[in-house]
Parts: structure tokens; sequence; C-alpha cells
């Protein structure tokens, strides 16, 4: 990193440095001389991302209802992503997703389609209009009930809003009369929105009726294959989590109306959430308590240790299902004698948005949003002074801070931000990069001015606080990581 540092910051900082004549005044108190500013050397280019362009309203609620929502709001990641300009409510269930929400569901997006890839997974699309027809045949029509959102086109045909797709996916490659065992696993996965008509729709994104998810169907020759390939998605998604740095448990589960033999949930443990969970100990078993006997006192897999009760957010959820599904379609392959055999399925859903809102939730303070960092909206923020401060004079050097990060760190390209409501004071712009988020704040102030230019860096995972020369703050932000 040292010789990258030696070879840009010469070039784009000192120049503006030299242009600088500050007054001084001697110990005798003589008068101060104005400041000059040469013309800068440097191109000057518009920084990327300037906070007064972003579109993230906070205020968008008529303040007749404020009272009403706010007594709605009964968990913190609903409270800090309205409050933030996040999220904004539009029906019972259903939200606007603003500019922020969505660069930070991109980049987990991208994270879910590595780990996904990386065992197989194939991207794909399905339609979110699916024909009755197909939930008929597989006997879901009705029992769903009114969880399913269910209208009539105009020859008065019946269709449904997508909550999952194994039978649209099963059908499509029941379609495919030529698929051999050759091509098996077949892993297809998709990231849409799901419809789903939830009762009581509650704690913003943790459970709505409209949200996105990513949904991967497996197609194996035989039952051991099928296992197989489920122990790799249970592994991708166990990695997924990791990296993102949420400690999440991966728990014995029901089946529920998606039916088969086998299923586990993916749980953040949180006060807040609505699965109540069991884990041992003293071993590996954990299990969501509607698996288990009420009459259980002891763990049935080690049989020793004592089983303690949690909540937890699901946040993905993993299905064996057999031939429930492929049996009912006839999604069959050719087997290594040329015989057609019915395939073994499993399927596998991660909420998108609800990782989202959990994550603000299990890592969040009630005054700030605290992003997992590989998905944060932007890595940085730079604050220059407020406007006629007495060290207004480095709002440039400010400006070329953020050049500088993007020549000298790539992989910050389009990561900065420059809080540039200079109208407004340091405190209350450090108040909103708080609530906002940002992993890194960077206050340049008097000490940018120095011999040795300092700058006061503020870590919001820590809110530790720092006061940085330009080579250790670039060795800093040459850690963080970016997708």
């Amino acid at each position: 990193m040292e010789p990258v540092m030696h070879q840009v910051w010469p070039k784009v900082f000192q120049p503006l440095r030299r242009a600088l004549i500050l007054s001084k005044r001697s110990h005798s108190g003589c008068a101060e001389h104005s400041v000059v500013l040469e013309p800068p050397t440097s191109r000057r280019i518009r920084p990327p991302h300037l906070v007064s362009r972003l579109y993230q309203p906070s205020h968008l609620r008529d303040v007749g209802q404020e009272t009403r929502l706010q007594a709605e709001m009964t968990c913190k990641s609903q409270r800090l992503m309205q409050k933030a300009g996040l999220i904004h409510p539009s029906n019972p269930g259903c939200y606007y997703y603003l500019p922020a929400t969505v660069r930070s569901m991109e980049k987990l997006v991208r994270v879910i389609d590595e780990e996904m890839q990386q065992i197989g997974g194939q991207k794909l699309d399905m339609p979110s209009l699916c024909s009755a027809n197909l939930w008929k045949t597989s006997e879901r029509w009705d029992l769903m009930g009114k969880e399913l959102f269910r209208l009539k086109d105009r020859h008065d045909g019946d269709y449904c809003l997508g909550p999952t797709h194994e039978e649209a996916v099963t059908t499509l490659v029941a379609h495919q009369t030529t698929l051999s065992y050759k091509q098996l696993p077949l892993l297809l996965y998709q990231i849409t929105r799901k419809f789903r008509d939830e009762p009581k729709p509650r704690f913003g994104l943790l459970r709505g009726r409209e949200f996105y998810m990513k949904d991967m169907y497996s197609f194996d020759v035989s039952e051991e294959a099928a296992h197989r390939t489920y122990e790799s998605v249970c592994h991708a998604y166990t990695r997924l989590f990791a990296r993102l740095g949420l400690h999440c448990v991966q728990v014995q589960a029901d089946t529920g109306m998606i039916g088969g033999k086998l299923s586990h949930e993916f749980q953040l443990p949180a006060d807040i959430g609505e699965d109540n969970l069991l884990v041992c100990g003293n071993c590996s078993f954990s299990a969501n308590v509607e698996t288990l006997s009420s009459d259980d006192k002891s763990c049935p897999q080690c049989k020793t240790g004592t089983l303690s009760e949690s909540k937890g957010i699901e946040v993905g959820h993993t299905f064996y299902l057999g031939k429930k599904y492929s049996q009912i379609f006839n999604a069959s392959f050719s087997n290594a004698q040329n015989r057609s055999c019915v395939t073994e399925m499993g399927c596998y859903g991660l909420g998108v948005t609800r990782i989202l809102a959990a994550a603000i939730e299990v890592l969040s303070t009630e005054e700030g949003i605290r992003w997992p960092g590989l998905i944060a909206p932007y890595q940085v923020c730079v604050l220059p002074p407020k406007k006629g401060s007495k060290v207004d004079e480095v709002t440039l050097l400010a400006d070329d801070l953020v050049h500088l990060l993007g020549e000298a760190l790539p992989c910050l390209r389009g990561e900065v931000v420059v809080d540039d409501r200079t109208q407004m004071t340091i405190g209350k712009r450090l108040k909103d990069a708080k609530i906002l988020g940002y992993p890194y704040v960077v206050v340049v102030g008097q000490g940018a001015l120095e011999d040795t230019p300092r700058f006061e860096v503020i870590c919001q995972h820590t809110d530790e606080k720092m006061f940085l020369s330009k080579e250790a703050l670039l060795d800093l932000l040459t850690k963080v990581e970016t997708i």
C-alpha cells in the first residue's frame, strides 16, 4: 500500500496544500493575513455521490398520523429504516424501497449469486402470475387457503401471485423430455418478488405481504444424491451468513405446507423473533420448538444436554422434497440404462429483504444503523467543515480526499459519499451519518492543515474515534471488503 500512497498523494493533495497560504499569529499578537488560494493544479472532478443529491427523505408521512404510525413501529429495524428514509409504507405489509436500500439489496443479491453459483446454481426468472391449474394439481390451491393472493383474468381464468414456485419450476423441468442423468444435479434459482396475504403484517420488512426472496430448486438422480445437494446448499447458507458477519443457527424444522421429508430453518437469534427455538448446551442440536414433543425435557441427540429456549428470526429455510412434486408433474430423466426415472427434489429459500431488516435488527443500536459491512449502501462518508467556520479553507482538501480514495483504493470507487450540506454543523451531520450507518465517517477539519495532515475517523460498528494520517487512513480503508 505504501508505494501507491506515495505515488498518488503528492499528485492530488500536496499541490493544494502548497496553494494554501495560511495566516499566522506571532507570539506578540500580530494581525492576521488573508488566505490566498492559487489555482489548483490537479483536475477538478465532481464527487461521485453528494448527500444533498441523494433521494433519502425521512419526512414523508402525514403529520397527523405520526403518533399512530410510531405506535405501529414495534421493532428497532422498522423504526430505524423509516427514520433514515430507507423505506416508506405503501399498503399494509408493502413498502417503497428507497435508493440506499436498493443499493444494499443489490449487494446482498451479488453475495447470494456468488454462493449459489459456487455450488452449481443457475439463475432464471419465473412468472409471478401463476395458473391455478398448477396449484390445483398439487392440491395446494385449497391447502394454502387465504394466504394466496388470488385473481381472475378477463376470461374468468383463476391465477395467484406466487408465494413460492415448486409447481412452476417442476412443470418447467418436466417439459424437457431429453433430460439426462449426466445433467444432474440441476439447481435452478431465482431472486424475485413474492406475495403472501399475511393476516397481520408487522415488523416492517420482517413480515410483509410483498417481499424479495431467493428460491432454489434442485433435481437429483437419487435420494442419496439429493441429500448431498441438500448439505451443499446448507453449507453455502452458512458461508453466506458468515460473510455477512451474522450469527445464524441452523435448526431442525417442520416441513409445513411446502411438504417433504426433511427441513431446516436458518435463524438469527433475536428477542423480536417470532419463532421459539430449543438449543442444547451440550451438543450441536437445535430445533424449532414445534418439531418436538412438549414432553421432551432433554436433548434427543446427546440424551444428556438440557434444552434452553430462545427466540429467532427465520431468514432461510431448506426442504428435502423427495418426489412430492416431481411425481405429480412427471419431472423425469433418462438414467444410464436409458430408462425414465422421476427426479428427487429439494427447495431452498432465503428472505432477501428479511435478511436486510433482520441484520439491522440484531446489529444496530437504537441511535443508528449498523449494516453488515459487505452490504452497506456506502462504505465511507466524508464531512467537510461547516461553511464560514474557522477551518472553511479545508473544504477543497475534503474534495480531493474523495478523489484520492478513488484513485488509491479502486474498491471504494462509487462507495464514498460527501456530506456537502455545509450549511449544517458537523455535529448535526455526524448524527445523520450515525442514523444512516456509514461504516466509516471521515471528518476533515483543522487537523488536515497540519504538517502531517490528520483526519478524524469514526467507525460506526465500534463507535471508535481515531485521528489518522493519510497513510494510516488509506491503510485502514484498504481492509474494507466490497462486492
